[in-house]
């Protein structure tokens, strides 16, 4: 395994080799993870591919050199475009889990004639959750999200209110005080939420990518997920011509693992 920096412009993208498997895996790992999480996942099919897993901005050794400033489509297709050029990559595959579907989406509006597979594993991106929306609010709606870095209570009070009001799942309340527990975290989910709230996408523009390049769709959703519901991504497995869709007996936080055994008996 090697441990590398990408330099694009002003950010840094931190990302570790596994394996040395003929196919080329890019793999976007979620919300508060970095590539560690991916290690177990990757280990298993190195036999198949070598994978190539990112930190991405705002977690592990990444970082954003651009303030508050949203990361655009468009820089992101030229920071891609880069790292492939430097590690000769052509044709690849690409894993992303959570958060980092939306990275996998981009990815692939980017490159779909490139991309020979794409993997979601509870992917945020195709429904949008309300935790993201957030951050296409007006500034003085965001500035007043940004105050709870400091002032925890606040967000507290709002948790304590929509649990009272049983207008949340208690086990995505659970999630989101978890992730907002101390400082560093709440200042990890404030420059998430607005730096990559442009990463949006067109349903029937991904479904027709897909189809129009045959590209294979592998979708892992828990059965318990409370954070991404595999209800939710009916909107674009609608539209498709084919793909594989599994719902294996796991919430949010085990679906890597449980990911692993499913990809495996798929390769066989």
């Amino acid at each position: 395994m090697s441990s590398r920096f990408f330099q694009f412009k002003n950010s840094k993208l931190h990302y570790k080799t596994l394996g040395n498997g003929p196919r080329k895996l890019i793999m976007f790992h979620g919300f508060g993870q970095d590539n560690y999480s991916f290690h177990s996942l990757s280990s298993l099919l190195m036999g198949h591919y070598t994978a190539y897993i990112f930190d991405l901005y705002f977690h592990g050794q990444s970082t954003w050199g651009y303030g508050e400033s949203p990361l655009e489509k468009g820089h992101w297709k030229e920071t891609m475009q880069e790292f492939l050029k430097e590690n000769q990559i052509e044709k690849f595959s690409v894993v992303g889990f959570s958060m980092g579907g939306k990275f996998a989406l981009a990815t692939l509006e980017a490159f779909p004639h490139r991309i020979e597979e794409i993997i979601l594993l509870a992917p945020d991106g195709i429904k949008t959750s309300f935790w993201y929306s957030l951050a296409t609010y007006p500034l003085l709606f965001r500035k007043f999200f940004k105050s709870m870095i400091h002032h925890p209570e606040r967000f507290e009070s709002i948790l304590k209110t929509l649990n009272a009001l049983g207008l949340a799942d208690k086990g995505l309340l659970k999630f989101a005080a978890y992730q907002m527990n101390s400082e560093e975290k709440r200042n990890r989910v404030y420059h998430t939420w607005v730096v990559f709230r442009h990463l949006r996408f067109d349903i029937n523009q991904l479904a027709s990518l897909i189809n129009h390049y045959k590209i294979s769709l592998t979708m892992i959703v828990g059965q318990y997920d409370k954070v991404i519901q595999p209800k939710n991504m009916e909107s674009l497995l609608n539209k498709l011509n084919h793909y594989t869709f599994e719902t294996p007996a796991v919430g949010h936080t085990g679906l890597i693992a449980e990911s692993g055994r499913i990809l495996l008996n798929k390769l066989r």
